[in-house]
């Protein structure tokens, strides 16, 4: 069996990744977390490990002994649910209609909504005030609510989950995304509370944010003089 270790920071997009783990159970995994309000993702140690001072990273030990380094937790997540097929958390590869919109939705969550929901992070709570644009905000608030939401209503009202009738490794990147974007007071339709319920019944999604439990309660914003803010570049 293939061993792992996830460099991870609560609540951030490992948390996907740590959700995918745990819900391949049999998976053997070992989380580092990266304090990234410490600024641990820019010591010289974790630069060599991830250049772009992000999380996730997971490292892969195979059974035959290579050792693999991947980081982007969408390319995490299609590897590792494609690495356990027996799990059938994603379309097969020779089922190219089911693949594509499978694809479609890893892609979607890791890269269209995340950059407008981190453009509202940083804008709101993260930034020197002196850099925040709150053009911005509304800007990314405005098309999520108009362009993002509608879309993925339709989406969860036609089949239930992210990719088909069915839970899938897509759905480790809608869940968290969804999480995140109510935070911000957006994905607040019953359609969304339906969903979040029942990825929330999900052994393995309370397993992934348990580590949350200590945060309860901490602000959005990142105080002014924690380390991350001097050295924070988008």
């Amino acid at each position: 069996m293939s061993k792992f270790k996830l460099y991870h920071c609560p609540g951030m997009r490992s948390a996907r990744v740590k959700w995918l783990l745990h819900e391949l159970g049999e998976a053997d995994f070992n989380v580092e977390v990266i304090s990234v309000a410490d600024a641990e993702q820019y010591t010289n140690r974790y630069l060599e490990i991830n250049p772009n001072h992000c999380v996730p990273t997971l490292e892969i030990v195979t059974q035959e002994g290579d050792f693999i380094r991947i980081s982007e937790s969408g390319a995490i997540v299609v590897l590792l649910a494609d690495m356990f097929p027996e799990e059938r958390l994603a379309p097969p590869p020779n089922d190219p209609r089911r693949r594509a919109d499978y694809m479609h939705m890893i892609h979607f969550c890791g890269a269209a909504m995340d950059m407008m929901l981190w453009q509202i992070r940083i804008h709101e709570h993260v930034l020197p005030h002196r850099e925040r644009d709150f053009r911005t905000v509304e800007r990314y608030r405005r098309k999520f609510r108009n362009e993002v939401e509608p879309q993925l209503i339709k989406r969860l009202q036609d089949d239930g989950f992210a990719s088909g009738p069915q839970f899938s490794a897509a759905d480790c990147m809608l869940g968290f995304s969804i999480r995140w974007a109510r935070a911000y007071q957006l994905c607040l339709d019953p359609v969304f509370d339906d969903y979040m319920s029942k990825m929330g019944e999900r052994p393995a999604y309370q397993m992934a944010f348990a580590d949350l439990a200590a945060l309860k309660g901490r602000s959005l914003e990142i105080p002014q003089d924690a380390p991350v803010v001097a050295l924070f570049t988008g």
